[in-house]
């Protein structure tokens, strides 16, 4: 037991105390706007007769791995926008809505699209070097979504307490679930592999990390702390660059012949 130098005790630890922490608000915009985009071209499918053939799907801009290597690279990542059927398409848009409206607001819009976009290009090129045939979906992206989801959580750990080890036990569920059923011959799930480690390389590099900080608005007895992220943009601006690099270069490599 500690005693200070007159003999009594020594004071214990002060009790924790309870402030508030302003969170990042904003509408998340361009979530809404891909989810938007998505239906509108899905709709644009329906309307030109059968939506779901493979050869309206591949004139569409479906992952062709053939047509890749002829030099069509913008199959590397128009296949985000098409579908293969309803299910399909609002199995994704669901994904979308249940994990891009949080990322949007903690990532910030234009770090969060980039997010989406570098997804959906490193699942297409790792679909586009290790299986052959057509695939289309926003799966690839949604799984760079849960990947940064995750990555995100870790990074800022500190802050979410308790409340860490439940989501992130989440998302470890999300992923291994949606990889199992990934199994299945009619599902692309390398492109579900590039499209995680997308998302995962994008935000060790990129991700929001966050700290507390003295609020400047604070006023009328509303929060005095904020959540800034020390994150630079020259830090956000690297981690792309690091993405479009490592999966820039597979895709020169798969074009080449390997």
């Amino acid at each position: 037991m500690n005693q200070n130098p007159e003999g009594g005790k020594a004071p214990g630890p002060a009790a924790p105390v309870a402030v508030q922490v302003a969170l990042p608000a904003s509408v998340p915009v361009v979530t809404y706007t891909i989810l938007a985009l998505t239906v509108i071209v899905y709709l644009l499918q329906l309307v030109t007769g059968n939506a779901h053939a493979p050869d309206l799907l591949t004139l569409w801009g479906a992952k062709a791995s053939d047509m890749i290597r002829a030099g069509q690279l913008w199959r590397l990542i128009t296949p985000v926008l098409l579908h293969a059927s309803p299910e399909h398409i609002i199995f994704n848009m669901y994904a979308l809505l249940v994990f891009g409206t949080g990322l949007e607001r903690n990532f910030g819009h234009w770090r969060f699209l980039a997010l989406y976009l570098l997804a959906g290009f490193t699942g297409n090129v790792l679909s586009f070097l290790l299986s052959e045939g057509y695939s289309v979906g926003a799966s690839t992206a949604i799984f760079g979504l849960v990947a940064a989801e995750g990555v995100f959580l870790y990074q800022n750990r500190g802050l979410f307490g308790r409340q860490f080890g439940r989501a992130i036990g989440n998302v470890i569920f999300v992923v291994a679930v949606n990889l199992f059923l990934g199994l299945s011959p009619a599902i692309d799930n390398w492109g579900h592999v590039g499209g995680l480690l997308g998302g995962l390389v994008f935000t060790l590099f990129a991700g929001p990390i966050w700290e507390v900080r003295q609020s400047p608005l604070a006023s009328g007895g509303g929060p005095s702390l904020v959540l800034g992220d020390r994150r630079e943009p020259r830090e956000v601006i690297t981690g792309a660059a690091v993405v479009l690099l490592i999966f820039g270069a597979l895709a020169v490599w798969g074009l080449a012949g390997r």
